[in-house]
């Protein structure tokens, strides 16, 4: 189908081309008019209008949302990044993961062999031993005391030594809680290492058989569910920018899809000695495909204004200057809209006009003209590429 309207626009192009000669000192009497601040005029026959499939139409008031184009990247708060470590060191001896893996918090990346872990397991269940006789030599002094069996200093003493076993015990026990280690009667050198938030392992930066520590990470995580962009607006913009507001925006290497975010918070301070204010905005609904670190090109919805407007394909661009045509002979427009045979010659003769494009939304752009355009101006809405085919082969 692509291929077939390819072919039916150059045999219209062609057709152009063939019968732009005849019209040709008139497009030269226009060109030299334009240099003059007039527009350039450019003619059709009935035929080539119905080839081109002129439709006109009129330049409406349209609700359209303006917006400011901004530039920045992805990221991802530092409460949603982690890094997997041991709080000891050790071999590893086994790693579950790899990058891209989903993680949930409390899941196992690996273990870790460390002998000092088996001392603290003794050292624990040691210390539990010797806290029944110092419990039961406390109560068997207290009651000697009290039967004025035995002299109080060895009360004192007894109690003396259960309280620094109590605090043995409790250290240990908190060591082995932070390591995960259960206080168990089995003594065991593996530590398990498991992740400490939920979300997708980006790094591993350790293998089986290496030495790890508190210092070097075994692992990286980093959790995409607060994934926000961080922008940057100029001074002149900042007025027009608040919390709340919808934000589109694309990759900017890879166009195709369309994302949303909405600003959560405006910086108060100029960014590294710039101009340009941070904002920072959380994307929302559709997250797929997003990476920290990605640039991103996006627009900040500002609202809706009423604006004229005129539907996109009605904008032609030439030698970076965006232009639409306007009807010229008004005693054809009626001509124009309901394809009557006309006489034998007869030819339409359209106007180009320079404008600037402004705001757009849902297929209609805003447009400022250089020159105030006529009053009720009929305007080529469909078929403006085939009048500026002609115009530029006519003026070459």
């Amino acid at each position: 189908m692509k291929l077939y309207k390819a072919i039916l626009t150059g045999l219209c192009v062609v057709l152009f081309i063939a019968c732009g000669n005849k019209t040709e000192p008139k497009a030269e009497h226009a060109d030299n008019n334009e240099h003059k601040g007039e527009t350039t005029v450019v003619s059709l026959s009935d035929e080539q209008m119905k080839v081109a499939g002129i439709v006109m139409g009129d330049i409406e008031m349209k609700n359209l949302t303006t917006s400011i184009s901004v530039n920045g990247t992805l990221a991802v708060p530092n409460q949603n990044k982690a890094l997997v470590t041991s709080l000891i060191g050790g071999v590893l001896r086994t790693l579950n993961v790899q990058p891209g893996n989903s993680v949930r918090k409390g899941q196992v990346i690996g273990t870790i062999a460390n002998t000092e872990l088996a001392g603290i397991q003794q050292q624990m269940i040691s210390i539990n031993g010797q806290l029944k006789y110092a419990e039961q030599e406390q109560k068997r002094q207290k009651e000697l005391v009290e039967g004025n069996a035995a002299p109080l200093k060895n009360l004192q003493k007894a109690e003396s030594e259960l309280n620094s076993l109590k605090a043995q015990q409790a250290a240990l026990q908190n060591h082995l809680i932070a390591l995960g280690v259960s206080s168990s009667q089995n003594i065991s050198s593996i530590l398990t290492i498991t992740a400490p938030i939920s979300g997708t392992i980006s790094e591993v930066s350790a293998q089986i058989g290496s030495n790890v520590d508190a210092s070097k990470p075994i692992a990286q995580i980093i959790n995409n569910s607060e994934l926000h962009l961080d922008l940057f607006v100029y001074e002149k913009d900042l007025p027009k920018v608040a919390p709340g507001q919808t934000i589109h925006f694309t990759l900017t290497n890879n166009p195709g899809n369309e994302y949303d975010a909405t600003i959560y918070s405006i910086g108060t301070a100029f960014a590294n000695e710039t101009k340009a204010i941070p904002i920072h905005a959380r994307v929302i609904n559709n997250k797929a495909g997003l990476i920290e670190g990605m640039s991103v090109t996006a627009r900040i919805s500002l609202g809706e204004s009423l604006y004229p407007a005129i539907a996109d394909d009605a904008i032609v661009s030439n030698a970076g200057k965006e232009y639409l045509f306007i009807l010229a002979d008004k005693t054809a427009d009626k001509s124009a809209h309901d394809n009557k045979e006309s006489e034998p010659g007869h030819e339409t003769a359209f106007k180009r006009v320079q404008v600037i494009k402004g705001a757009a939304n849902v297929g209609y752009t805003e447009i400022k003209a250089l020159n105030e355009l006529p009053k009720d101006a009929k305007v080529v809405v469909k078929g403006a590429f085939f009048l500026m085919a002609k115009m530029t082969n006519v003026e070459e």
